[in-house]
């Protein structure tokens, strides 16, 4: 399928949903290395939702951001802060929080380094895992029941003051040795 018939139709897919959605239209992201906009680079996985009115756009204020901690592999509580519509890789990058090997694919779904472990409370909220992330979660190491990739996790404001735990260890090619710290 050329790029050409892929665009129309993804275009085509979002006006599709935007219209049985009403007023509310769908905006999906699609970021490149670059940070440039285009098809052909990550899609991220969080679709926003954007309600169209005639007054003006309010500007994001520090109380629509959602408040995450992360236990690294050295038992330290890391404190950040996202958007609603972030997942948790793009908290992880945005922040520069420092854990090692994390997001080696750029949460295209080709690894799994992004692996977080949460509570089952917190779990059961995370929403469906996906074939896809299943797949690359069997690659993981020191897979529970309640793991899941950050790549994959939309916050939501009902997210507010989770926690995920980063496993002992990861599989990261990038690194010498089958697991890494």
């Amino acid at each position: 399928m050329s790029l050409a018939i892929l665009t129309r139709t993804f275009a085509n897919n979002i006006s599709l949903r935007a219209s049985l959605l009403g007023r509310t239209s769908a905006l999906v992201l699609a970021t490149s290395d670059s940070g440039s906009r285009n098809l052909t680079g990550r899609i991220n996985v969080c679709v926003r939702q954007m309600k169209f009115s005639t007054s003006s756009m309010q500007p994001l204020r520090a109380d629509n951001k959602v408040t995450i901690y992360f236990v690294n592999r050295d038992g330290e509580t890391i404190s950040a802060k996202g958007s609603p519509g972030d997942t948790l890789l793009d908290v992880v990058i945005n922040q520069d929080i420092d854990i090692d090997g994390y997001g080696a694919c750029e949460g295209t779904l080709a690894c799994s380094t992004c692996h977080l472990i949460f509570d089952e409370d917190v779990y059961n909220k995370l929403g469906p895992v996906t074939d896809e992330e299943m797949d690359m979660l069997d690659l993981a190491y020191g897979l529970t029941d309640t793991s899941r990739l950050g790549c994959q996790i939309c916050l939501t404001k009902s997210l507010d003051g989770i926690t995920a735990r980063v496993p002992e260890s990861v599989s990261d090619i990038r690194q010498s040795g089958e697991g890494s710290s």
